[in-house]
């Protein structure tokens, strides 16, 4: 009965061991910061008087939404690099 008992007690603590590792490598991962990332500031060089009138991502582009005074139009910038892959022309 002894070593029945100590059995028990060592499962436990191998269990409470196991979820306490997990738990820790779970919030490192979710916790850790991704390489490469866009740079937080980008200016898009558009006139005076310009404004964002919207915002879309996909995988492989972000569009931009922008009103300006001469029309309006949609910029196209790459998210790993956030530089200005094309641009669409809605109004001139």
């Amino acid at each position: 009965m002894a070593a029945l008992k100590a059995l028990v007690i060592g499962m436990g603590v191998l269990i409470v061991a196991g979820t306490v590792t997990l738990a820790v490598l779970l919030v490192q991962r979710l916790g850790a910061a991704p390489g490469g990332g866009a740079p937080s500031a980008l200016a898009l060089g558009e006139p005076e008087g310009s404004r964002i009138g919207g915002i879309a991502a996909t995988e492989r582009a972000i569009a931009v939404w922008v009103v300006r005074p001469d029309g309006e139009r949609v910029i196209l910038l790459d998210p790993s690099g956030a530089r200005r892959i094309g641009e669409v022309r809605l109004r001139d």
